[in-house]
């Protein structure tokens, strides 16, 4: 049976330029894998803590305290462990670290090295990634799981912290719910994606785009977003609500100001009941099928007021509410708030607790959806615990940049060689 024999990490860089930690895991077998981790804009503060060593240089934002407790520490403890013990690996890494939150050896550096553990041991075993997380949860959790090929949830324009405009709806998605494959739907957000740029250009608007690789127009108001891509899909011969469905992060924490919510592009200032009754009125006007941190993260009562208003109707995606945490799940379960959960990676820090949230989540009939953050890497790991995980539907940004683009082209090559994982179906059940 495979063992480490080394772990080590460097910093590199993510999407925005800013440093990040990237391990190798290196086993005795002479197998290595990599990994890197990413690291969010807009985050929850329940979220385990990205390590940084706040002084110079990168302004504060360097990581050569989260590589060295890889390089020392990380490394020194888990020589010679055996590469399929992913489980006690990070329960091990855990106690190492004796935060509830990870504070000291960083969720960064615990991150990077469960990642390449889950990577070490799929290529020991000369299976794809998401064959072997797939199974890793089967073992773990005594359940079946069905693999498939996750919808996008793709952004096309972007607003709130990912972008320098004044739009306060962070980011605004379509879903090729009637495509028949994962690679038909790329084409078709492809497509749309280019359509909405010629309408931007011709209505003299601004094509930069945002951290997600989203367009970051100035617009008069949130409508006026949806209104353009109402128009580019339909330039792009789809049809609107059976071909393209819509998906909405509010990011609602970002412009929530002393209970009230401060939409500056539409001038106005929203109680709980209002804001939760101005969404009610978008899901009306408009085929949107989801939307993430509708409310505030520490506004519970909120939360509960737009579930009992439209939680039936569409998925109430939990993100800085729930940061993939097996507790903070629960407690909305308990309160029957929100139906579904967002699932990253670096919000918890380890691929044991993920999975844990993904089989909490499944048990409760809160849907699963993996997602990217707004600052990426080249890793497309994502997309492998997606199709292993079977969670349906995949938030990874823009059909634009290469470290978006780097999931879904890992996607189109997993459906090629394994026609037998279907593309899911959206349900709202």
């Amino acid at each position: 049976m495979s063992k480490i024999s080394k772990i080590d990490a460097i910093q590199i860089l993510d999407s925005r330029g800013v440093p990040t930690v990237s391990a190798r895991v290196s086993l005795d077998s002479e197998i290595t894998a990599y990994s890197m981790v990413p690291s969010g804009a807009s985050t929850g503060s329940r979220e385990a803590v990205e390590l940084r060593d706040k002084a110079q240089p990168f302004k504060g934002n360097a990581v050569s305290k989260a590589v060295n407790n890889i390089n020392s520490t990380i490394n020194q403890s888990l020589a010679g462990e055996s590469i399929y013990n992913q489980q006690a690996i990070d329960l091990l890494m855990n106690k190492l670290d004796g935060t509830p939150n990870k504070a000291n050896l960083g969720a960064n550096a615990i991150l990077a090295v469960s990642l390449g553990v889950l990577k070490a041991a799929a290529n020991d075993q000369k299976l794809q990634m998401f064959q072997y997380v797939n199974a890793l949860y089967r073992e773990i959790f005594s359940t079946e799981l069905t693999m498939n090929l996750p919808i996008p949830m793709m952004n096309i324009i972007n607003g709130g912290e990912h972008a320098n405009n004044n739009i306060d709806i962070q980011e605004f998605m379509i879903m090729p719910i009637g495509a028949s494959s994962f690679a038909e739907a790329v084409m078709w957000c492809a497509e749309i994606y280019q359509a909405l740029k010629s309408e931007l250009n011709s209505s003299k608007h601004s094509t930069a785009v945002g951290d997600e690789g989203g367009f970051a127009p100035n617009l008069r108001s949130n409508r006026e977003a949806l209104d353009l891509i109402e128009r580019s899909v339909k330039i792009a011969g789809y049809n609107f609500g059976t071909d393209i469905a819509l998906s909405l992060d509010c990011a609602a924490s970002e412009f929530y100001r002393d209970g009230k919510y401060i939409l500056q592009g539409d001038n106005s200032s929203l109680s709980s009941i209002e804001f939760a009754a101005y969404l009610d009125e978008l899901v009306g006007m408009y085929p949107i099928v989801s939307i993430e941190d509708g409310m505030d993260e520490n506004d519970r009562e909120g939360w509960k007021i737009l579930t009992d208003l439209m939680g039936s109707r569409c998925k109430l995606v939990g993100d800085d509410l729930f940061v993939t945490n097996v507790d903070e799940l629960q407690k909305g379960i308990d309160d029957n708030i929100g139906n579904a959960i967002l699932v990253k990676i670096n919000q918890i820090g380890t691929i044991t607790e993920t999975l844990e949230t993904i089989k909490l989540a499944n048990a409760n009939n809160y849907s699963a959806i993996m997602s990217h953050r707004s600052g990426e890497t080249e890793d497309n790991s994502i997309s492998d615990l997606a199709v292993g995980l079977g969670v349906g539907q995949i938030k990874t940004g823009a059909p634009c940049r290469s470290d978006r683009n780097a999931k879904y082209n890992r996607l189109l090559w997993i459906e090629n060689d394994f026609p037998e994982i279907k593309y899911a179906e959206f349900n709202l059940d």
